[in-house]
């Protein structure tokens, strides 16, 4: 395991959702968490109460991934607080602000995602890796984990919310980026690819996934149910209890079985 038991972790959105179910996953491996979110403090305190709740422990810090000195702010109270950063989950993301067809879509939407969903994970990861190489590296010569949460909408086309799939499509390929130019200093770097996940993003939308999932004859994936946070949660959990030593730049699909090409 990432520094010889009590790792430590950043998790960006981490305060609901996706974010708190890999928060608490790496709590349950006795892992130490900093709960990065936004702007809901309560939501935030709530995660780290129960992070402790199931054996970990952590601080929660705020800062806008899109905004460079949150970002700067993160990483240095992070470090302050842990001494060291194992693992960075770059998981805070937003939905489009209006489902548009691509025809009809606007440039606030646009660049809001590509600042908060794209922009944001790639500076942060910039400096995380620069304090991961830093560090010292463990008996195996590893220095820390970067994981990249992002979807399946990498390779699913949604033509009323193309500004996402392009941001995550990006994403996938700076998982590729950094593995390659991190891979020889002992960073290895990972994707993981969620489902139809239940959290408040896709709460508005929960009907139409209720029928493609459960009431229609085949169903959108062979696993007839929807994801849940957790799921996630112990994917990401296996990468810090380093069950994937010699991979790195891979993608792992957490989706039910939707990737399938089924007939």
């Amino acid at each position: 395991m990432l520094n010889k038991g009590k790792f430590t972790a950043l998790v960006t959105g981490a305060s609901r959702g996706i974010g708190r179910g890999i928060a608490l996953e790496l709590a349950k491996a006795g892992g130490r968490v900093a709960i990065n979110y936004a702007g809901n403090e309560v939501a935030a305190n709530e995660a780290l109460e129960l992070v402790r709740a199931a054996g970990g422990d952590g601080f929660i810090v705020q800062g806008d991934v899109s905004v460079a000195s949150d970002r700067a702010r993160v990483v240095a109270e992070t470090v302050r607080q842990f001494g060291r950063i194992d693992l960075l989950v770059n998981n805070a993301g937003v939905a489009p602000s209006v489902r548009a067809d691509l025809l009809d879509a606007g440039e606030e939407s646009f660049d809001r995602l590509f600042a908060i969903n794209l922009k944001g994970p790639f500076f942060l990861t910039q400096l995380v890796a620069k304090q991961m190489l830093e560090q010292a590296p463990d008996a195996e010569g590893f220095r820390g984990r970067i994981v990249n949460i992002t979807s399946i909408s990498v390779y699913t086309a949604s033509t009323n919310r193309g500004d996402y799939c392009m941001v995550k499509a990006g994403l996938a390929m700076m998982t590729k980026l950094f593995a390659d130019r991190l891979a020889t200093a002992g960073i290895n770097v990972y994707e993981i690819r969620p489902g139809v996940i239940a959290t408040d993003m896709t709460g508005g939308v929960k009907a139409k996934y209720d029928k493609l999932i459960l009431e229609d004859e085949r169903g959108i994936s062979p696993i007839r149910r929807w994801g849940k946070p957790e799921d996630i949660g112990r994917a990401v959990r296996a990468i810090a209890e380093d069950r994937f030593p010699f991979t790195t730049g891979t993608a792992f699909d957490v989706d039910g079985g939707f990737h399938l090409q089924r007939l």
